[in-house]
């Protein structure tokens, strides 16, 4: 192997990681296939599309409710115990929908195991978050980032192919190897070896509840990264109309559909490749809006485009462009948090993330005229305190306030050294530290 392709995936010779990274893409591949023989299987039972926005909903309620509360877990409780546990139930809740596949003629059985399964997904996202800074070295950080995105991608990409293929020998089957998938993943997690420091002991309270919403409301860097992203999807996600587009403007079958639901995942999981390769370390900041600048133009051409073919590779390029944003929001809300407080930081930015893509994905907007809107106008619009300060590279916040445009301009972020220490004074009192 050559040395690039040593430095390309330099992450994956820490052991750890792999083993954390084998987890998730097992459970991502397990959770993707229960998602198509859950929708299949209701869909056939009621031929109800309403009840497919159900499925979503008893996801995503309890997500909401309880994912605030997961991310103080995250920092008061180890992280690897709780991704076993999250995975445990994930498999708790396959096996029950598997028993019940066969005989099952209501649907209040398969919400409830949803609803179960949205509340480990609640404390599984931001806990995977926080923890992936405790498994490699610094150096690696952004590396293990591009590659743990590349992964899931990748995962997503299969997951769906396999749960449709399976589905032709019956629901259960796809359930029984969900269940085995999600058993393996916790196996994987067992011989991780997180190296979390020393967890500080403070008792909950709303207080600490809401310290990862105050933080974020602090640094305008972390703001701004997560409500670009927010905005930005909410009224520029495509995928929800994708059959209707591919039904009634494309003209293509299933199968079209299916090319069309994969493109933006390939387009991501290959831009996340290249970045595992060619890192970014410089001008962060216009490559960022770059990205998301592109991902709404790309929108607007899927939203206006009749061939399949220019619909298929405006996708693609959608796909890899939000890539790149999805990759730096990620470098700077993890390098920016100390790790006391990282698991609720990630909370909210996982609140940010599913609330972009499921009101997204109900948004009346069009995608192109709300992509074409929110990206430009979202950043303009607000005071320079609080607007996010990308224009010229990703800049640091100063930990005595808000800096102006020239020390924006001046001070870029180095992903390749630690931030919060300067950040957060409470980072340097070694009992908040752990």
């Amino acid at each position: 192997m050559t040395s690039s392709a040593l430095n390309g995936f330099g992450a994956l010779r820490h052991r750890n990681f792999a083993f954390y990274l084998s987890a998730r893409l097992l459970g991502t591949i397990a959770v993707q296939m229960q998602n198509v023989a859950v929708g299949w299987q209701v869909y056939a039972m009621t031929g109800n599309a309403l009840d497919l926005g159900w499925i979503g909903l008893a996801q995503f309620a309890p997500f909401v409710a309880l994912v605030l509360v997961a991310g103080q877990a995250a920092d008061h409780f180890n992280r690897r115990a709780i991704i076993i546990v999250c995975h445990g139930v994930e498999l708790l809740c396959a096996d029950s929908v598997a028993v019940h596949a066969r005989r099952f003629q209501v649907l209040w059985p398969v919400f409830a195991a949803l609803a179960l399964f949205g509340a480990a997904r609640a404390f599984r996202m931001p806990t995977s978050q926080a923890i992936l800074m405790n498994l490699v070295p610094l150096e690696s950080f952004g590396n293990a980032v591009a590659i743990s995105s590349s992964g899931f991608h990748v995962a997503v990409i299969v997951g769906p192919t396999v749960g449709g293929l399976l589905y032709l020998f019956g629901p259960a089957v796809v359930y029984g190897t969900a269940a085995t998938l999600f058993l393996l993943a916790m196996l994987f997690m067992g011989l991780t070896r997180v190296e979390q420091p020393a967890i500080h002991k403070e008792t909950p309270n709303w207080n600490t509840l809401l310290e990862g919403l105050r933080f974020v409301r602090s640094r305008p860097i972390v703001l701004g990264a997560i409500s670009l992203d927010l905005f930005a999807v909410l009224f520029g996600g495509a995928t929800a109309l994708l059959p209707a587009y591919a039904s009634d403007m494309l003209q293509v079958g299933p199968h079209g559909l299916g090319l069309l639901r994969t493109a933006p995942g390939v387009g991501a999981a290959l831009m996340s490749i290249l970045l595992a390769f060619k890192p970014m370390s410089r001008r962060v900041g216009y490559w960022m809006f770059g990205g998301v600048a592109l991902f709404g133009l790309t929108t607007i051409v899927f939203g206006l485009s009749h061939s399949f073919w220019l619909s298929l590779f405006a996708l693609f390029v959608l796909g890899a462009s939000d890539m790149i944003s999805v990759y730096i929001r990620h470098l700077l809300v993890q390098m920016e948090t100390p790790d006391t407080i990282r698991g609720r930081v990630s909370a909210v930015n996982a609140v940010f993330i599913g609330a972009s893509n499921e009101l997204g994905n109900s948004s009346p907007v069009s995608p192109p005229l709300g992509s074409a809107w929110c990206r430009p106008s979202w950043s303009a619009g607000l005071p320079p305190s609080r607007s996010p300060p990308f224009g010229c590279g990703a800049s640091r916040a100063a930990p005595n306030g808000p800096v102006s445009g020239k020390r924006m301009k001046a001070e870029a972020v180095d992903f390749n050294r630690p931030t919060h220490g300067s950040l957060d004074r409470r980072a340097a009192d070694p009992e908040t530290r752990g």
